[in-house]
């Protein structure tokens, strides 16, 4: 079975991103029942539109409704459930029992995969999931690749879906109260606002009395102490596979396009062309926190990012590529960039980390420029390869 490459899409363009840079399906989200609600995510037409367009290149979309949904979502939901299997989406993707029932009422020939928001763990919930119509299971990032072969023996005719790349949550699977009590945002109904990942200090009451801040710094990089660090299987991908894994899943609807196109890009040539010294450093190029396997490979107590909330990557993004030919191209600005600065390609072509010296810039009246200064503006800059619409610039630091 070919193995599917599955990114994240909070918007359009970045879904016309994930496609381009080699996803095989994209997950995106409605204006409600979504767990990233501060994603600009898909209005209604605006899904029609993206299913219509992924399955015009033989690629796939699944809709997450996976809120943890109360008495009053339940008539809403059907509603949505039945305009998802008229508009073709491929599956929808659900963490609540209730909303599963919802689903199979108003929708009975729309796929359903339970979200990693349910906590599936085990071989007897895969079971039970398959049981009552799911076709596929998105698996609690807490399991082993051991387990997860276990698991792929017991329920054979199921598909397993597995997290490879992205942020990871200190609470199990994502179950977390602390951007509630914290901020008022529910986690689990879309709005978390990752209060695990602010610099942490405490203090301690005795007897009332309060005894002043306690250190609680590991040493002198900071306080992090709720900061997962990033996870990052690119190195064990085959494993994986042969651990009964069909989809590999991308983190990350809030990412910029810069970020997706990134680790797209690096993932596709893994699993086309095998983990390379490339792949390696192309994951260090966008921001991240430190990278782990997280439980994949066994027990871990590593997990914890403490120097930092996140790490910058190792290139600026400079431009996002409109049209080429020939000799130049034409950009539209998201990094300031000069005459003489040297760029980068990032592309799903055989231009991938080819560079060359920007010699001259023109504005659209054909002014020519020396300082690329103008946010989104649109330049035509000199290129020795022919660029496509959808390839980016970036510089190195």
């Amino acid at each position: 079975m070919k193995v599917e490459l599955l990114a994240p899409a909070g918007n359009r363009a970045k879904l016309n991103t994930a496609l381009y840079f080699g996803a095989d399906a994209a997950y995106v989200g409605g204006k409600s029942f979504s767990l990233r609600s501060f994603a600009d995510n898909f209005g209604e037409e605006e899904l029609k539109s993206a299913i219509a367009y992924a399955h015009s290149l033989g690629k796939k979309i699944y809709v997450t409704v996976n809120i943890f949904a109360k008495n009053a979502d339940m008539a809403a939901l059907e509603d949505y459930f039945a305009f998802l299997q008229s508009a073709g989406a491929d599956a929808a993707i659900i963490s609540d029992p209730g909303v599963f029932y919802a689903c199979k009422k108003a929708a009975p020939a729309l796929a359903v995969h339970i979200s990693t928001q349910a906590n599936v763990t085990n071989k007897y919930a895969v079971k039970f999931w398959k049981e009552f119509g799911a076709s596929r299971v998105i698996l609690a990032r807490e399991l082993s690749v051991n387990e997860i072969a276990e698991i792929h023996s017991f329920v054979p005719d199921i598909e397993l879906e597995a997290f490879v790349h992205g942020a990871m949550c200190i609470s199990y699977s994502g179950r977390c109260l602390l951007s509630n009590y914290l901020a008022g945002r529910d986690s689990n109904r879309g709005a978390c606002v990752q209060a695990c990942r602010w610099n942490w200090q405490v203090r301690k009451n005795e007897d009332g009395a309060e005894s002043g801040w306690m250190n609680v710094e590991e040493d002198d990089r900071g306080t992090y102490i709720f900061n997962s660090k990033d996870l990052n299987m690119s190195a064990h991908l085959k494993e994986l596979a042969g651990a009964g894994v069909c989809s590999f899943k991308i983190e990350g609807r809030m990412k910029s396009e810069y970020y997706l196109a990134t680790v797209i890009n690096a993932y596709r040539r893994c699993i086309d062309s095998g983990f390379t010294p490339v792949v390696e450093r192309e994951l260090l190029t966008a921001a991240h926190r430190d990278y782990t396997t997280a439980y994949m490979l066994g027990a871990n107590d590593k997990t914890v990012n403490y120097t930092d909330s996140q790490t910058k990557g190792d290139c600026d993004y400079i431009a996002n590529v409109l049209s080429g030919e020939e000799g130049k191209a034409v950009v539209e600005m998201r990094g300031r960039f000069k005459v003489g600065d040297t760029l980068e390609i990032l592309s799903p072509s055989d231009n991938f980390v080819k560079s060359f010296v920007v010699e001259a810039a023109y504005l659209p009246d054909g002014a020519a420029v020396d300082d690329c200064k103008r946010v989104q503006e649109h330049y035509t800059i000199n290129c020795p390869y022919i660029l496509q619409e959808g390839d980016i610039l970036r510089r190195r630091k």
